[in-house]
């Protein structure tokens, strides 16, 4: 089983899109995109995504992806 990476399509506009678009050409990864997480402050004020059902953030789309990958690797699901 795939960790599973959740986008809110307004946090996308504001520049998680580019973030989606890397963590999509990894096989390993399940990329899933949402109307809203019901994280709307948060997605007013930086990038986020949901990981596994975790908030993990970024201060730029490398960033985001970077804690992504972070959080998986200190995280895993077995």
């Amino acid at each position: 089983m795939n960790p599973i990476i959740e986008f809110c399509i307004s946090n996308l506009g504001m520049g998680g899109y580019e973030a989606m678009q890397k963590l999509e050409e990894d096989p390993d990864l399940d990329i899933v995109e949402y109307g809203c997480l019901d994280h709307c402050d948060l997605c007013a004020e930086t990038l986020y995504a949901l990981v596994n059902g975790e908030v993990v953030t970024g201060e730029s789309p490398d960033d985001l992806v970077k804690n992504i990958y972070q959080y998986i690797e200190d995280n895993p699901m077995f």
